[in-house]
């Protein structure tokens, strides 16, 4: 089958052709209808997460078809239209049996620790605990986002940052997930913000409901005077020392901060006063990815039109157009919103 595939970090990956994957025993292979191109993926093809290994193929959002099972699979068939998260839970440790997939201590990863679904095909294993059955009414461009972007943007505002109607959130970053993270907080009820250094993002994350702030020194100041105090939820969406460090500031007392966008590198140790989250009762969360658990009810609200994760693609390109929609991640996008690869 043709594969993205790079041989080397920061090289310029090339389409490939690689062995056809085969389903393990209770696994099952995707042939990939859509696929996102997300910042993770560059992190990735730069370096900087030491799970990858060379030569390696990227991507970690799609939706596809089953086109094969293995033997013990029970809850799948060939033919199904599915999609997965971007954690492949084992199902069977203490976090999972909770129902915490999203924090699953044997993880694996496509387009991390496992070969991603930048390729006509991939493997899911854990086939019954992973698989996400898609309804017919949603199309697969529009999920492939669930397995992070849009999925990721659920999890962080009802299961970690717990949005109530009414409550003031600030949205740090209006990339993919953090326009996927103002659609889930307006369909919430919530009076949203959204932060950005681009006039791009902040006009769509404005058509969208939010009320933009451009990042610059005065954003936490006029933040706190918009919603005469400080945001009741802040999320660093974008994943730096500043975004991060402005978002934990715009909190009003008893606030709760949620970073989703990973920090790297030289951003990896922001300066968060500690003394303030102490005063204040802050509560600073981690959020990673989406529980399996919470695809139904996503799913449900997707179907009956009260999210529409669509609104979050930015483009559409063709598979062939996957290595120069990575190697243009070094630079500045100028459009905003999610961009997917459909097959």
């Amino acid at each position: 089958m043709r594969a993205v595939q790079y041989g080397e970090f920061g090289s310029v990956p090339s389409i490939v052709e690689v062995p056809d994957p085969v389903a393990p025993a209770d696994g099952v292979v995707v042939r990939v209808a859509a696929t996102g191109v997300c910042r993770s993926d560059w992190h990735a093809w730069k370096g900087h997460d030491d799970s990858v290994r060379l030569p390696h193929v990227p991507g970690h959002e799609f939706a596809g078809v089953v086109e094969s099972v293995g033997a013990d699979v029970t809850r799948f068939a060939v033919g199904d239209r599915v999609t997965a998260p971007f954690v492949f839970a084992c199902g069977t440790c203490a976090e999972c049996r909770a129902g915490a997939t999203q924090v699953c201590t044997r993880q694996e990863q496509p387009g991390f620790t496992l070969a991603g679904s930048w390729a006509e095909a991939l493997v899911v294993p854990h086939a019954d605990v992973n698989l996400v059955a898609l309804p017919d009414a949603v199309g697969f461009a529009e999920a492939a986002g669930l397995g992070c972007r849009f999925g990721t943007a659920y999890h962080a505002v009802h299961a970690r940052g717990r949005v109530a109607e009414r409550e003031w959130v600030a949205v740090f970053g209006c990339g993919g997930v953090g326009l996927s993270t103002v659609i889930v907080a307006v369909a919430a009820g919530a009076r949203v913000l959204a932060v950005d250094v681009s006039a791009a993002a902040l006009a769509r994350a404005e058509a969208l409901g939010a009320v933009p702030v451009t990042m610059d020194d005065d954003a936490v100041s006029a933040i706190r005077t918009l919603t005469d105090g400080g945001v009741h939820v802040s999320v660093d969406a974008f994943g730096s020392r500043a975004t991060s460090v402005a978002a934990v500031a715009s909190l009003r007392p008893r606030g709760r901060h949620v970073q989703v966008g990973l920090l790297l590198d030289d951003e990896a140790t922001p300066a968060i006063p500690m003394g303030r989250v102490i005063a204040d009762e802050l509560e600073l969360l981690g959020s990673h990815g989406i529980a399996v658990s919470e695809y139904a009810a996503m799913l449900d609200d997707i179907v009956a039109g009260r999210l529409r994760p669509a609104e979050s693609i930015g483009r559409t390109i063709g598979f062939d157009d996957l290595p120069g929609a990575l190697v243009a991640m070094d630079s500045p996008s100028t459009s905003a919103g999610m961009t997917v690869a459909v097959s």
